[in-house]
């Protein structure tokens, strides 16, 4: 069974420890949300989840899952999809073309258990069909995040690390993607989630974090600030 599991886990940038430690479970068909005020780390643990960022201390073990080459997944970025703040796609070139970009790197279209749905299906499960000829630059702020919320489904992937997935999303386009992360979950996937809309996740754990200096997160011999705590979440 997929099981994904953070031990003794602080996060933070470069040797500077913002927030932890963390100890959570999840297995398949789970979900985490993550709260917290603005500076309190949220985007930081996941981006760290991510792999885009190195663990200050403890670990993030994964098991019962395979990578893409079929062996035994040793990292959680092997197979999770992050989607952050930025939409993650180029502004010159067409949806399309910018979902068929990410399936090629997912590994959607030839790697087996990965292959997701053609472009064009999942921009018309994101509300917006017939629209992958359309440069991303043209299309509105909600449907540029609707867009890139699309990748999702082009490449099957069991982990999803969401930060504010639903911002600048209308009340219906909010609900399309809560069904969307409901069958995420049914099908036996784990979402973890920085999010203040309920997304299908009612029955979800929760994870709180506060605003606080690295020595009281428990991590010895860094010192930062409430405004080193903003700019870091701010340059993430």
């Amino acid at each position: 069974m997929l099981t994904v599991r953070a031990s003794g886990l602080h996060v933070g940038r470069g040797n500077a420890a913002i927030a932890g430690p963390f100890d959570f479970e999840l297995t398949g068909g789970t979900a985490l949300v993550v709260t917290g005020p603005n500076g309190a780390g949220k985007s930081t643990l996941l981006r760290t989840l991510a792999g885009l960022l190195r663990p200050i201390a403890g670990e993030i073990a994964l098991s019962g899952v395979n990578a893409a080459d079929g062996e035994p997944a040793e990292r959680l970025a092997e197979v999770a999809h992050y989607v952050g703040h930025r939409h993650g796609m180029k502004t010159a070139i067409t949806v399309g073309e910018n979902l068929a970009f990410w399936q090629r790197y997912l590994g959607g279209q030839s790697q087996p258990g990965l292959a997701g749905v053609s472009p064009a299906a999942a921009l018309a499960a994101v509300g917006l069909p017939g629209l992958e000829r359309i440069p991303f630059a043209y299309l509105s702020a909600g449907q540029q995040r609707r867009a890139s919320l699309a990748r999702l489904l082009v490449a099957k992937r069991p982990v999803w690390l969401l930060d504010e997935p639903t911002s600048a999303l209308d009340v219906a386009s909010q609900a399309r993607f809560a069904a969307l992360v409901h069958e995420h979950l049914a099908e036996g996937g784990v979402v973890i989630a920085a999010t203040h809309q309920p997304l299908g996740l009612e029955t979800a754990e929760t994870l709180q974090i506060a605003s606080r200096g690295a020595q009281e997160a428990g991590v010895p011999g860094v010192e930062i600030d409430e405004a080193d705590l903003a700019a870091a979440e701010g340059w993430l």
